[in-house]
């Protein structure tokens, strides 16, 4: 089995109006959303394999502050720049092309492609996955060459305004 958790970027700045879309920074709530979502997944005891991030400034700051909460080294996130504005084929033929040695992957990334993709894997129809939203799917692949539409689960979706069960 694989699993895919889509992690959307934390909440970014507007406040530097210099900056391209690419360069916004995470603000405040950004700063301490991402953490309390690292928080959730260790909770649900999920720790990445392998974590694959935007090169945009705010997917990877999200990627770093949630792969330090789970003990994951920084210097071993991908990064891909196609994942910033990319399409949801786009997305997984990056999967696609995965070792498949990992076997839990957080890939960091935008919308709407992250909607796109929660929808294209769920039969519940999620309208947008906020910033710091979390998709989880599993598949029933050895390889993940093999990831397609058949053979998924949503596993889970979960967000920093979501009232948490504890």
């Amino acid at each position: 089995m694989k699993t895919v958790v889509f992690i959307r970027h934390a909440k970014s700045s507007w406040k530097f109006m210099d900056l391209t879309d690419f360069q916004r920074p995470l603000n405040k709530r950004g700063l301490r959303d991402a953490p309390i979502m690292g928080e959730r997944l260790q909770k649900r005891k999920i720790f990445p394999d392998l974590i694959v991030s935007s090169t945009a400034v705010r997917a990877y700051a999200t990627a770093k502050i949630i792969a330090k909460k789970l003990n994951y080294k920084i210097d071993d996130i991908q990064q891909k720049a196609e994942i910033y504005e990319s399409s949801r084929e786009t997305v997984l033929n990056i999967l696609r092309e995965l070792p498949n040695k990992k076997n839990i992957v957080f890939v960091f990334g935008h919308n709407p492609t992250f909607t796109t993709l929660a929808n294209y894997f769920s039969n519940d129809y999620i309208p947008n996955v906020p910033t710091c939203g979390m998709v989880a799917i599993d598949f029933e692949i050895d390889k993940w060459q093999d990831l397609d539409q058949a053979g998924s689960c949503f596993s889970f979706f979960d967000y920093p305004k979501l009232e948490s069960d504890d």
